[in-house]
């Protein structure tokens, strides 16, 4: 019986909602919001990934997107029953628009819309060929001179970027450049990825030895290939590279390794880019409609300048370039940082015999590995998750349905909770000088994450080396070098043989500067983070991920990047937004962000 009230007084919320829609009485459906209420958008209404705030917000949208979307049969999804709890009925939906379908979900309370997520799930007639659609593959018959699989794919590699162009380039063949090669292969969008290192996955492999995915194998998955079920819950990274060549190959992708990308111009009147790329000694130019940056946010190192550093004897690398601790066994090393890489650096080296000193210049936020798992992941990403019916695009699509304007208020109960379970622990740093923070309002590691894209680290074992006193832990800055090692603030010298700066990276719009020119960059303005005016994210608050997945100021242009999760997740929005401009539908978008930080 409370299953029947709730599927029939949410339908009706719906057929009421879609009549308004429908009918284009904005009036009627902005009072259907909260005031206090939140719509999120992945594509289907602003081809764009917006939030909008409020009845006004809505009101406004709708007044530029609603006579072009067209929206109708708005259901609740099949197989789906709506639940109640602390007076929020939540329910999954499913929609159509003139051009596409839609799944959402929305989340009602007093009788009105308090959360709506809606995302493009295919586009009408151009749907991706699966399930009752997949390809046929074999050729029955007879046929004289007919191709094989292998010759036409021959063919293809052969002539596309030479007698035939790309519709889309995609410069970085790391996770997010597979990931949306395989969406746009799969919707049939002419694709090369550039990528300069030997092998897909290298980017994977040539990182120190000891590092792991610190996020769990359900997080991970890519598209259309999920990890096989005794896969580790935390990959290893050579591991991840295999799997990634792998999936390069069995997905058919077009993917030029030992190709550098060498300049990009864009022609404004034939809507074009020109991108001159060096493919392994010879150069070609090829002439993209779009060209995707996806050389990842953790990729343009950030390497300081502190002087004495040309006078110092020893070795000095950045972390991106750390070539593992073998060969510094006895010697002294100091890692400048305190974040995820300088932790598992300076565990790695301690392990292999090394006297390794961790400089802290700043606080960093720490959650347990475990702790994480069972009360920050655990109800979306986790065995017990998918036992529950929680798939991984479920999940994505919870995670996606919580606006960020609000997404802190949720979180910070979640790290109030770690703290507490693990104060013994918390003690142990302390009292061993360690700087410890929970994020500008205790919201923790994702709000961080999302903000800033650093600060923390998921501890999976040198916070007890720092407690114990195995690693050296310095507090201060890094005023020079001299010949022999490091010199803080504090007038503390520290012996080094071998100095790794664990400095983290800055904004993908540098890639953009090295290829376009600084002028391109400052049009296209800072990537990642959300205006939230908390540390390292500076307002005004913009809602969305500033640049990523999504329409920038430079036509043509594309960001995409991010972790595992981001890369399968956004590639889809992404990939729907590049098909519909080559198949020339009209994308009206709303809400394109403007430009408030350059870098």
């Amino acid at each position: 019986m409370l299953d029947s009230t709730a599927i029939d007084h949410t339908q009706a919320f719906l057929d009421e909602f879609g009549k308004a829609l429908e009918s284009g009485d904005i009036d009627r459906a902005k009072s259907m919001f909260l005031d206090d209420s939140y719509w999120r958008d992945l594509v289907t209404f602003t081809w764009n990934i917006k939030t909008v705030e409020g009845p006004s917000g809505v009101e406004d949208m709708l007044k530029h997107q609603l006579a072009t979307t067209k929206p109708a049969n708005w259901q609740i999804a099949d197989g789906e029953v709506p639940t109640e709890e602390d007076g929020v009925t939540t329910a999954w939906i499913t929609f159509e628009t003139e051009l596409a379908r839609g799944y959402g979900l929305v989340r009602l309370k007093e009788g009105k819309i308090w959360t709506l997520l809606t995302t493009m799930s295919e586009l009408k007639g151009l749907e991706e060929p699966k399930g009752f659609a997949r390809p046929l593959g074999a050729k029955h018959g007879a046929g004289k001179n007919r191709t094989t699989w292998k010759e036409e794919r021959e063919t293809e590699e052969a002539e596309l970027g030479y007698s035939k162009q790309p519709y889309c380039l995609i410069i970085g063949g790391g996770q997010g450049g597979i990931a949306l090669g395989a969406r746009l292969r799969q919707l049939g969008v002419p694709t090369i990825i550039v990528e300069r290192n030997d092998r897909p996955g290298d980017s994977w492999r040539k990182r120190y030895k000891s590092l792991c995915l610190h996020d769990p194998v359900w997080y991970d998955h890519l598209p259309y290939i999920k990890f096989p079920e005794n896969w580790p819950v935390f990959s290893p990274k050579d591991k991840i590279g295999d799997w990634l060549e792998m999936y390069t190959k069995v997905m058919e992708l077009n993917y030029w390794t030992r190709t550098t990308a060498k300049s990009a111009t864009y022609d404004e009147k034939a809507k074009e880019w020109t991108v001159t790329v060096d493919r392994e000694g010879e150069e070609v130019v090829l002439k993209p409609k779009q060209l995707v940056m996806a050389t990842g946010m953790s990729g343009k190192k950030r390497m300081p300048e502190f002087p004495g550093m040309d006078q110092f004897r020893g070795v000095q690398q950045h972390s991106s370039e750390h070539d593992g601790p073998d060969k510094w066994k006895g010697k002294k090393v100091v890692v400048v940082g305190s974040n995820n890489s300088a932790h598992d650096i300076c565990a790695a080296l301690w392990e292999h015999d090394a006297d390794v000193t961790m400089v802290q210049r700043s606080s960093t936020h720490i959650v347990r590995s475990d702790t994480l798992m069972d009360v920050g992941l655990g109800a979306l990403y986790s065995e017990e998750a998918v036992a529950n019916g929680i798939t991984t695009e479920k999940a994505d699509l919870i995670f996606a349905s919580l606006p960020y304007r609000i997404l802190h208020e949720f979180q910070i109960p979640a790290y109030a909770e770690m703290k507490k379970r693990d104060a013994d622990f918390y003690a142990g740093l302390e009292k061993a000088g360690f700087w410890l923070d929970w994020g500008d309002d205790d919201s923790g590691l994702f709000m961080k994450y999302l903000r800033r894209g650093s600060g923390y680290y998921i501890d999976i074992g040198a916070s007890q080396l720092i407690i114990d006193g195995e690693i050296k832990l310095e507090r201060g800055q890094v005023v020079e070098l001299d010949s022999t090692g490091v010199i803080l603030d504090n007038g503390k010298h520290l012996d080094a043989d071998l100095v790794v700066y664990a400095t983290g990276y800055n904004s993908m719009n540098g890639w953009v500067a090295d290829l376009m020119g600084q002028d391109m960059a400052d049009r296209l303005g800072k990537c990642w983070g959300l205006g939230s005016d908390t540390t390292k994210d500076p307002g005004p608050w913009e809602g969305e991920q500033r640049n990523m997945w999504k329409p920038t100021q430079v036509e043509g242009l594309w960001m995409h990047g991010g972790n595992l999760h981001q890369s399968r997740h956004y590639s889809q929005f992404l990939s729907l937004q590049l098909k519909a401009r080559m198949e020339g539908l009209s994308t009206p978008v709303y809400g394109l962000q403007p430009v408030h930080h350059l870098s």
